[in-house]
């Protein structure tokens, strides 16, 4: 079985990036993943609850990345047992490209193989379950980091323009009386000179 698909996820490629490697992330975006484990920066371990078609079980997968080119590219290996229903294991390159700086478009390649019971269901029922688990799984993952990105900040209104600074000299008004300022100070400069003249005498 071949696969092959893209979404826009919105995000820069670095956090996507970031995503596709954080276990906590994965696991909430993974369909019916009960719990995913960490064992190094390559190697991890997923317990996943699968339904095709009148099937269930319980799936143990090992998971493994290589091939890492980070942030634009890794190959994604995983191999899973369940039980009596059989088992899947398969492959996918996934790449990233910058798509404007609050977009990344994530393309994937990915081939599977399912024996077992599971193989006795028919190419298009499994066809059909791998495409609707992949569009849960890229819905859920882009709605996390939808959710995640800073919001953008809010517009600030402008402060008001500082008052003028007061003054003495803005307080004193320039006519008095209706006759100029100058008159009046001019007159009481002369008052004052009469004044001084009659006590000198």
């Amino acid at each position: 079985m071949d696969m092959t698909g893209e979404r826009l996820i919105p995000a820069p490629r670095e956090r996507v990036w970031a995503a596709l490697n954080d276990p906590a992330v994965l696991q909430a975006a993974i369909p019916g993943c009960e719990a995913l484990e960490k064992h190094s920066d390559t190697e991890l371990t997923a317990r996943v609850a699968l339904k095709i078609g009148p099937m269930a079980a319980r799936f143990t997968v090992k998971v493994a990345l290589s091939d890492l080119d980070p942030p634009a590219r890794y190959i994604i290996s995983g191999e899973g047992q369940g039980g009596a229903m059989g088992f899947a294991k398969g492959s996918a390159e996934v790449r990233l490209e910058e798509h404007g700086p609050q977009e990344t478009r994530l393309t994937y390649a990915a081939k599977a193989q399912v024996g077992g019971k599971m193989a006795q269901l028919g190419a298009r029922l499994i066809d059909a379950t791998a495409k609707q688990m992949s569009d849960q799984f890229f819905d859920r993952f882009a709605a996390q980091l939808a959710a995640s990105s800073p919001a953008p900040a809010a517009e600030q209104p402008a402060a008001p323009a500082p008052a003028p600074g007061l003054s003495m000299l803005s307080l004193i008004p320039k006519e008095f009386a209706g006759m100029p300022l100058a008159f009046w100070i001019g007159s009481l400069l002369f008052l004052w000179v009469l004044y001084l003249l009659f006590l000198s005498t």
